[in-house]
């Protein structure tokens, strides 16, 4: 569980971490004067007294008008709503809902997956080198951390200020995905024997750890603040930020280095059952970060005045930004070539990542050129394979063959 008054004091005083806080504006104290005004732009009477949930942009249950209209799909929208948020249908974004069904139809757990072999490999004296064993062992530092940070963020921030009831069924199902996938790690962790204490501490105690979840922190602390408010362009375009940060760069950008260091051990049958785990994983994640680019995109379709050339420029020095961090954290783990990898392809697959998610939103591309030099890892996202290609068991879900990716 992250502590999200902890100001990584430390870290605090390296240019990265200054840096990074720097870019983030600052709407608290601006919000502070709006708490006793209505932050919806949507009214039909602007001199109607409103409820304190009105007042925040959606109607709760101590808000029921009886023989009220019936909602309208126009009547709903991503964020600024006072549409019911307590009435699912009719849907406005379709999309939502089937990302929803998607992932219901992905469910797994992690004690289906057979860790037997990893555990004769890792307690074998001689089953893995030095290097190999400091991969496995930051990433799911950096993972079980990582995790539990988007949940807490989901829950204690996203949630509250998205106003549209199948975005908000679809965040629930994330919500539980992440939970998933921090059991997921400390399953690994305890089939393997591992020191749980070092690995749950490594984002307080490993600098290229910590520097990642450091970067994260800033992102979510307006959001969760309980006196903040969407409704104007200046707290619309912190939210907007803080969901590019998360989705577009946290779960975009920062997870792909250990993604593939680890299932590049499982590409050559090494650890195969955490390898597997991270499999399931990253399609989680996959769909996890192209829902979040669908609501940023509706956003900015329902608010094009917050997409501004300033803010573009801003979101771009933090996707620039996030992939020197990344690239970093490829150079910390992997100061040796193993695996047929070296950190300096990783640098160039960072910039590829990159320039996917900058189009993908709406932004020019950052690296002209840059290609990709793991094509395999496709692979991992493909849920109609019969078999992963770890070769070990059957990876399809429950329902995956129903499942498209495109």
């Amino acid at each position: 569980m992250m502590n999200w008054d902890d100001p990584f004091a430390e870290l605090a005083s390296q240019p990265d971490a200054a840096q990074n806080k720097t870019l983030h504006r600052n709407v608290i104290n601006a919000s502070d004067t709006q708490k006793t005004e209505s932050v919806s732009t949507v009214s039909d009477d602007v001199n109607q007294p409103q409820s304190e949930s009105q007042q925040h942009g959606h109607v709760g249950l101590e808000a029921i008008e009886m023989g009220a209209d019936r909602i309208q799909v126009d009547d709903k929208k991503i964020i600024n709503c006072r549409a019911d948020l307590n009435q699912l249908v009719p849907f406005k974004y379709q999309w939502a809902w089937q990302k929803y069904l998607d992932a219901c139809a992905n469910h797994w757990m992690p004690q289906e997956i057979n860790m037997t072999a990893d555990i004769a490999l890792w307690k074998s004296p001689d089953g893995l080198t030095e290097d190999e064993r400091m991969i496995i062992m930051r990433n799911l530092g950096f993972f079980s951390t990582a995790d539990s940070l988007v949940a807490n963020n989901l829950v204690l921030a996203v949630y509250r200020h998205i106003t549209n009831p199948e975005c908000r069924q679809y965040l629930l199902r994330q919500a539980f995905e992440e939970a998933l996938h921090t059991h997921a790690y400390q399953y690994v962790i305890e089939s393997l024997a591992m020191d749980e204490g070092e690995i749950f501490n490594m984002y307080r105690e490993i600098p290229a750890v910590a520097r990642k979840a450091e970067w994260a922190l800033p992102f979510t602390q307006h959001l969760s603040d309980p006196h903040f408010s969407t409704g104007t362009p200046e707290a619309d375009q912190v939210l907007l930020q803080e969901l590019i940060a998360f989705y577009v760069i946290f779960e975009g950008i920062f997870f792909y280095v250990g993604f593939t260091q680890i299932l590049s051990m499982g590409r050559r049958n090494k650890m195969t059952g955490t390898a597997e785990q991270f499999q399931y994983i990253l399609r989680d994640e996959s769909m996890h970060m192209n829902f979040g680019i669908d609501v940023i995109n509706q956003i900015k379709l329902e608010n094009p005045h917050l997409w501004t050339t300033d803010f573009k420029d801003e979101i771009t020095t933090m996707i620039r930004d996030a992939v020197k961090i990344e690239s970093q954290y490829a150079f910390d783990t992997m100061p040796n070539g193993i695996l047929g990898l070296n950190a300096p392809m990783f640098k160039e697959y960072l910039e590829f990542i990159a320039n996917r998610r900058c189009s993908q939103i709406g932004l020019p591309e950052q690296y002209p050129g840059a290609a990709n030099p793991f094509p395999w890892m496709s692979e991992a996202l493909d849920l109609k394979k019969e078999k992963n290609f770890f070769e070990t068991r059957v990876t399809e879900y429950q329902t995956g063959g129903a499942l498209s990716w495109d």
